[in-house]
């Protein structure tokens, strides 16, 4: 690509805009060219408005350090200097639903972290290995909106990337119950130890909303596109238990799965070994080579070892047997701000513009 596209990140000093900046770092399609936060931030360089606020590993990118913060709320003099923008602001739903369709009104694609409009019937909600063909939507998005260029797109709950890959693998087998619980990394909360101390030595039973959404998103992901709206499935019956557990990040799933036609051990093995989807079709940059890895070990996977896999972008599974009460069970995992929230964002931004949908504006 000769010319990067323009990227403005709408709640830019939070932890998933931070993890924002340092994923487009170097990015070959995309580059930062405006970050916009709170009034509070606006008018401070970024490294001054992240002072003492930087979570993550590693420092802030040298790129990105003296770009002055705007004021999220002045939306037309962000949408002018950038071709998209990725939305991580924190806010009320309401508020959050009516910033992202002002942004998409300017001729604006906005490429959301947020949840709040996962139900919205004419936005697609993508896991790009999993359902690209729901960004057919947008189409319909557009007209309600009136606009030519601009548009919503979002990405899926975190946690339940650690085990809706590995089931959509085998979704001709056709499974009929599901029942997972999640091991969920703080980093989730958008928190580290230091914010959280009281996670040290501990375990919360109870994540606000989070079994909700494990429950019917999926059934959203596996479902079609009709009369320009998403309609969700109707199968399998999903039902799921989200923990918060003391780690900085990753997000573990124990899941248990019958199915209409049981698979062999050895079928479901191949199917996840072999799975691609559209973004290893397209080579996209942050597309993993191998997006299900299998671990043949008792123990694996393992949040602290394999979180990483294919840099945070793969999932993995392993413990892989036969059930009593259902036909298998197995553990999955995924990194929750890699594949789950930035990286997972960056993917399906990838993905619309490699199909056309994000261009530069004139």
């Amino acid at each position: 690509m000769s010319q990067k596209l323009k990227v403005g990140i709408v709640g830019g000093t939070g932890m998933v805009g931070q993890r924002f900046m340092q994923l487009l770092d170097q990015h070959p399609w995309f580059q930062v060219t405006s970050i916009a936060a709170s009034a509070n931030s606006a008018g401070k360089t970024y490294e001054e408005a992240v002072q003492g606020r930087w979570k993550l590993a590693g420092p802030i990118p040298e790129e990105v350090k003296n770009i002055v913060v705007q004021d999220a709320a002045q939306v037309d003099k962000v949408a002018g200097e950038v071709d998209f923008i990725f939305c991580a602001v924190d806010m009320k739903k309401n508020e959050i639903q009516a910033l992202e369709e002002a942004y998409a009104k300017t001729g604006t694609p906005v490429i959301s972290n947020n949840s709040a409009h996962r139900w919205t019937p004419d936005v697609p909600m993508v896991i790009p290995e999993v359902n690209p063909g729901h960004i057919e939507v947008i189409a319909a998005q557009r007209k309600r909106l009136n606009t030519s260029t601009g548009f919503i797109a979002v990405k899926p709950n975190c946690s339940i990337q650690s085990y809706v890959p590995a089931l959509n693998a085998l979704l001709a087998y056709k499974p009929t119950t599901v029942v997972a619980s999640t091991y969920q990394a703080i980093s989730g909360a958008g928190k580290n130890f230091t914010d959280w101390p009281d996670m040290l030595d501990n375990v919360i039973p109870y994540i606000g909303g989070e079994e909700e959404k494990s429950e019917q998103e999926p059934l959203r992901i596996w479902g079609s596109v009709a009369n320009g709206e998403i309609v969700k499935a109707s199968s399998p019956l999903i039902t799921t238990q989200c923990i918060r557990v003391p780690v900085t990040d990753g997000h573990l799933a124990t899941v248990f799965v019958s199915f209409e036609k049981k698979p062999s051990k050895e079928e479901i093995l191949q199917l996840w070994q072999q799975f691609k989807g559209r973004p290893q079709e397209l080579e996209l940059p942050s597309a993993p080579k191998q997006f299900i890895t299998y671990f043949e070990e008792e123990n694996r996977p393992q949040t602290k070892l394999d979180r990483d896999i294919e840099r945070g972008m793969g999932v993995s599974v392993g413990r892989l047997r036969e059930d009593s009460l259902y036909d298998y069970k197995f553990v999955g995992l995924s990194h929750n701000t890699l594949r789950g929230a930035a990286g997972g964002a960056v993917l399906i931004a990838e993905l619309l513009k490699a199909e056309g949908y994000i261009q530069p504006k004139a």
